[in-house]
């Protein structure tokens, strides 16, 4: 009997168990090929071939749900799940090289499953001559994390937020002065998914109020082993009454400090006084006195005459 839909032919496919597993990693929106290859160099005939491309339901048991397939004496492969039409295809003439790989376009989070090859030959009264499982593994790229804050409240708040990564992150709070974890306590972190099938996560930190803190939020996408640390610096200074970026030092040392630069400043406006003084002093020399004068009057008389 010649099976003509995809479910009663999966009835008779039901207990096998693939001969071989492979892993493939792919980005979200990118392209991707799912490798299933006869290992024996050999030329097929499309009118003998069963070719089942088809994924477990999560959720549902041993249901499986078709990506695409190819049954005898079909001219073309066909699509069992609508999630996967238009993105899902075999080349028919590579199958006849046996390569039965499938071509996805346009790879989504929900395409992360475990894909089964299954190939039959109709001559060989249905004879499974290749199974492959193919697991494929979504990941995208989070946005470099902003961190804002802290707030005013008693204890400072700093809050993290990236957008748009796959799959779920790690996060993490540092301490940029020596590169130390923070206690994962000291943080909430809410993660969601977004209406692209994306993760966003928003992480509040929030620490007892110190003189100076140097915090920094990292996001970890363990899949892509990659990790984004935010690049602003966050450093801030303060007391229990208020934050200021300069504070102003009411210390005795500070005191005396401001003490000894004012009688510097006093002590060189002396030396300018004094040094100008002896500069007057070497370039205008004193006149010589003579004492007084006594009149003669005789000479007057002489002038007279």
């Amino acid at each position: 009997m010649r099976p003509r839909s995809p479910g009663l032919f999966l009835l008779l496919l039901w207990g096998l168990q693939a001969e071989s597993q492979e892993e493939v990693r792919a980005m979200v929106g990118s392209d991707v090929q799912l490798r299933c290859i006869y290992p024996e160099k050999n030329s097929f005939d499309l009118n003998d071939l069963y070719v089942y491309w088809q994924i477990s339901m999560a959720g549902k048991g041993n249901v499986d749900s078709v990506v695409t397939y190819h049954l005898s004496g079909n001219s073309s492969a066909s699509h069992g799940d609508n999630h996967y039409k238009d993105r899902a295809r075999l080349s028919l003439d590579s199958m006849k090289q046996g390569d039965f790989s499938l071509h996805l376009r346009n790879v989504t989070p929900q395409d992360e499953q475990k894909f089964n090859c299954l190939v039959f030959r109709k001559s060989l009264e249905l004879k499974k001559i290749l199974e492959v499982a193919v697991t494929l593994h979504v990941a995208a790229n989070y946005s470099m994390p902003v961190v804002s804050g802290p707030s005013q409240d008693e204890e400072l708040t700093f809050t993290c937020t990236s957008t748009n990564g796959y799959p779920r992150p790690n996060v993490y709070w540092i301490n940029k002065t020596d590169n130390s974890v923070l206690d994962s306590a000291l943080q909430n972190n809410t993660v969601s998914l977004n209406a692209r099938g994306l993760y966003d996560v928003v992480s509040v930190l929030r620490i007892g109020r110190t003189p100076h803190v140097n915090v920094g939020c990292c996001i970890e996408n363990v899949l892509l082993h990659q990790n984004l640390t935010s690049g602003q610096t966050e450093t801030f200074t303060g007391t229990k009454d208020s934050i200021t970026e300069d504070p102003v030092d009411g210390s005795p040392s500070g005191k005396h400090q401001q003490v000894f630069s004012v009688l510097a400043v006093l002590a060189v406006i002396v030396l300018l006084a004094l040094a100008t003084g002896w500069l007057c002093r070497s370039r205008c020399p004193p006149k010589s006195y003579t004492g007084a004068q006594v009149a003669r009057p005789e000479l007057a008389l002489a002038e007279h005459v």
